[in-house]
């Protein structure tokens, strides 16, 4: 029987066919040529069956993730050998997955049921039932008011959700109409019973979880005070309040003072909620309780007694608490006996009272003494060993400490690539000896660390060895004493600029001049150097020449006959000095001839420049053009033969190329494209005095300087003439 069974079973899902004229077992599910089903031949879907064409080409695991239809469905299962109940009706949800066709039914959990609730049907494929029981559900075998049978389990669908009957219809399913879902008598019952009966305990429902979520970790803050008349010194105790929004709870905290001579305990008042005394005083113990007991028969029967609850509560006294509402600035709050005035409170609880009660007036009530004046901290003079903060250091405390250097300045005036962030000026002797008159300084100072150090220029047959004249380090001003407790002052960056007399140690120089890169430094930072800010400069001009305007104008017009609308810069000085009476320094006329100069254009040429460059590479013997013109093509990523300007200038300085700052960018220039970008190629070529010797000229007329390697000549002004209407306009407006 069973193996009749099986060839029953053997030819439903095989059948005999023909391939090439050969007769072979052919799959029932074999499609024929093309894909086509044969005559009478009936394809089993694999998986649900949507229309081809409508919505996105992707695969239904990305197409319909996360999607599920919902159906409501309930089961009826018999109960034998139970007189409470003869069926038991058992409501769940059932879970379709159209990513997959999974299924899953749950059922919800039900208060005291006795049955194992939750999945009932875990999510997976579910074959239908026999004869079927080669295929699985799809989406076609859902609709409402239908049943489905899962494993001989039958489920009768009423409801789905609203997504569930939108997708059916886009699917073109006919929904049938929602089934009503019969109750469970015996549920039905016990619900009548517990409904009749009356709780021997009625407990109070208080709610107080949602208070909780909706102010949890919200304090109200109120600073307040205590006299307590009691004390050995009758003074007032401060203290900080905080209310609990969460749970309407109060704890109060003690600030102790320094040395106040009090033991510094964790709190004044735990955290609990602060009650309202009558005005009786306070209540006596077991008369606020949760619950009032009734003893119904007392000692009548047996000497037993019989209690119950009051449901009504006869005679309970209900205890008033502190609430939010209580609080307020200036009101005083009984504290188990302690009378505390509220003074004043935080940000926070002003926003919650305004927002909650809208109050406004905060006016904080002054509680507070004024502290003692604090006693003048005096240190003892300066003992002359050492330095004057490594004194000072050893007067802070008992262990003493270095002093601190500034060192973030440290690191933002430090020297970094071509900025050298030192500042350097060219002095003379201010003195009546023929033979010092004539000395030359060099003035450095580092803006790393504010110390100044003086060289001496060399110079033949002067008698006078040159070099370092002043070792680096900070100089104090003069005329202050040695031996005093407060620090001295020093030379800060602000009292160098051309004019400037100081004394250094007893040696009085006159700063005459300033390199390019210090003019330019104070000219940059006019907010800190206020000689070389010509706002400034201006106003201060406008201040004293604006009473003599016309005669100064015509001064000026005086000065330039020809009406070349430019004078010369040393008829500039000394009209500056004469309209000012020395009121102006020379750093000050020196910065108003550079804003109102007229720079010198000097015409250069190529081939003169190249001349120039390989003279001062053939004499350093510099002969690293291959390398460097490696580099050069390596940082050329797009490989176009042009580099930008910078970019060039700092791979040059990268390697050390022996040309000056002024002869290095006139040469780059010069090899400049449209779009001033450098064709360093032909830039290599022409500096290259292997291959490409240039022979050398003799006069070069090209003002090229060094900045390294400045002799503390002065330097020569990149204008020579001054626009002196654009001045006047600025100082009087324009002449009508």
């Amino acid at each position: 029987m069973v193996r009749e069974l099986g060839k029953e079973r053997f030819h439903k899902s095989q059948h005999w066919g023909f391939c090439n004229n050969v007769a072979m077992l052919v799959g029932e599910d074999k499609p024929g040529i093309g894909g086509e089903p044969l005559p009478g031949q009936k394809l089993k879907p694999k998986y649900s069956v949507f229309p081809a064409g409508m919505g996105s080409d992707a695969p239904a695991w990305v197409a319909f993730d996360k999607q599920v239809l919902s159906f409501d469905a309930y089961v009826e299962e018999e109960v034998p050998d139970k007189n409470q109940e003869l069926y038991r009706i058992r409501h769940c949800k059932i879970y379709f997955y159209l990513e997959d066709d999974t299924i899953q039914v749950i059922e919800p959990q039900v208060k005291n049921s006795g049955i194992m609730q939750g999945t009932i049907v875990r999510r997976h494929r579910i074959p239908l039932p026999p004869p079927n029981e080669d295929e699985y559900y799809t989406i076609d075998h859902f609709n409402i008011n239908t049943e489905v049978i899962f494993y001989a389990q039958r489920y009768k669908i009423t409801d789905c959700d609203q997504f569930t009957k939108n997708f059916l219809r886009k699917m073109g399913v006919r929904l049938n109409p929602p089934a009503s879902r019969p109750d469970d008598p015996y549920t039905k019952e016990r619900q009548k019973i517990l409904d009749s009966m009356n709780p021997l305990r009625p407990y109070e429902r208080i709610d107080t979880l949602k208070q909780f979520l909706e102010h949890d970790g919200h304090v109200l803050r109120f600073f307040c005070v205590w006299d307590d008349p009691e004390s050995m010194f009758h003074d007032p105790r401060e203290l900080v309040l905080h209310y609990y929004l969460s749970d309407d709870t109060i704890d109060i905290k003690e600030i102790t003072p320094v040395n106040s001579g009090r033991d510094a305990v964790p709190l004044f008042l735990r955290r609990d909620k602060l009650p309202k005394y009558a005005p009786t005083g306070l209540y006596q113990p077991g008369t606020i309780t949760a619950r009032t007991v009734l003893n119904v028969f007392g000692n009548l029967v047996g000497n037993r007694g019989r209690y119950i609850l009051d449901n009504r509560k006869t005679g309970a006294v209900h205890q008033e608490f502190y609430r939010d509402s209580d609080l307020k600035i200036g009101e005083v709050i009984n504290v188990w006996g302690r009378k505390i005035l509220l003074c004043d409170c935080d940000e926070f609880t002003k926003d919650y009272y305004r927002t909650k009660y809208g109050i406004e007036d905060f006016t904080p009530v002054p509680y507070k003494t004024s502290p003692p004046p604090k006693p003048e901290k005096t240190f003892p003079p300066y003992t002359g060993f050492g330095s004057e903060e490594d004194s000072l250091c050893s007067c802070m405390g008992l262990l003493p400490k270095p002093p601190q250097k500034d060192f973030k300045k440290f690191m933002e005036k430090d020297r970094s690539g071509l900025e050298s962030n030192i500042l350097r000026f060219l002095a003379k002797f201010v003195t009546d000896s023929p033979i010092d008159k004539d000395r030359k300084f060099i003035i450095c100072y580092f803006l790393s660390d504010d110390t100044i150090s003086v060289y001496e220029h060399t110079q033949r047959n002067s008698g006078i060895l040159g070099g370092k004249f002043l070792e680096r380090g900070r100089i104090k001003k003069p005329g202050q004493e040695l031996f005093k407790s407060e620090p001295s002052e020093y030379f800060k960056a602000q009292d160098l600029f051309v004019g400037a007399r100081v004394c250094f140690h007893g040696h009085n120089f006159l700063l005459v001049d300033a390199d390019e890169y210090t003019i330019n430094y104070m000219e940059k930072h006019a907010n800190e150097f206020s000689v070389a800010d010509t706002g400034f400069i201006l106003k201060k001009l406008k201040d004293i020449a604006e009473p003599r305007s016309r005669e100064i104008r015509q001064v000026f017009a005086a000065t330039d006959p020809e009406h070349t609308k430019v004078i010369e810069y040393e008829p500039f000085r000394n009209l500056i000095v004469s309209f000012t009476d020395g009121a102006f320094s020379e750093h000050e006329i020196m910065t108003l001839g550079r804003y109102y100069g007229v720079k010198e254009e000097y015409e250069t040429d190529l081939h003169l420049l190249l001349a120039v460059a390989q003279e001062q590479l053939k004499k350093n013997s510099f002969e690293n053009f291959g390398q460097l013109s490696a580099v050069l093509a390596y940082n050329d990523r797009e490989k176009c033969g042009v580099l930008p300007y910078q970019m060039c200038r700092t791979i040059c300085k990268s390697f050390k190329l022996p040309l000056a700052d002024d002869l290095l960018e006139a040469v780059l220039t010069m090899f400049e494209d449209d779009n001033k970008q450098v064709e360093y190629k032909k830039f290599l070529d022409g500096l290259n005095w292997r291959e490409n010797q240039i022979p050398a000229f003799q006069t070069i007329k090209l003002p090229l300087k060094n900045e390294d390697d400045w002799n503390g000549q002065p330097p020569s002004l990149p204008f020579k003439k001054i626009k002196y209407l654009p001045l006047l306009d600025d100082l009087f407006g324009k002449e009508e």
